[in-house]
């Protein structure tokens, strides 16, 4: 099972992305930290600095995560045809 859903993309994110390095992810509710790190890291080849979760008003999970790399977040979203 997948614990990512699809990238979460709104200006608020793409703020963070550009000032903080950090994307946002839609998630499995029951997904953990450990796990969307797991996932991200092996999806993306690119390591995580720190993940943490938040769950939106409409009742879904939501994870920010920030990396090691200075230039992942944006690396990534282009690999996925967003930016």
């Amino acid at each position: 099972m997948s614990t990512l859903k699809h990238p979460f993309v709104t200006e608020k994110a793409m703020v963070l992305l550009e000032n903080e390095n950090k994307l946002q992810f839609l998630v499995d509710r029951r997904a953990t930290k450990n796990d969307i790190k797991r996932d991200i890291e092996k999806a993306f080849d690119q390591k995580v600095k720190r993940v943490y979760t938040l769950m939106t008003m409409h009742g879904e999970k939501k994870a920010v995560v920030s990396f090691e790399n200075d230039k992942a977040a944006e690396e990534i979203l282009s690999r996925l045809g967003i930016m």
